[in-house]
């Protein structure tokens, strides 16, 4: 899976942030959701617009942000 294809950014959209499938719910969203304790299944029920795979998207794009971060403050 790639979350390239599920995550949207649209400069109008939410100030910019990173979307999912060009909805309204931001990565953020659902990081946020999942810090609180919220499972995969809770999210799911009440965001049935959302999938496992969004979910998934959102933490590879986390993870991925984070990479790119450490290798560009490492690297300087």
């Amino acid at each position: 899976m790639s979350y390239h294809n599920i995550i949207t950014i649209e400069p109008g959209k939410r100030g910019g942030k990173p979307c999912i499938r060009r909805m309204r719910i931001t990565v953020y969203d659902v990081l946020g959701w999942l810090s609180v304790g919220m499972s995969h299944a809770e999210i799911l029920d009440d965001f049935p617009e959302l999938t496992e795979e969004d979910i998934r998207a959102c933490l590879e794009f986390a993870a991925d942000r984070e990479r790119r971060l450490v290798a560009v403050v490492g690297g300087t």
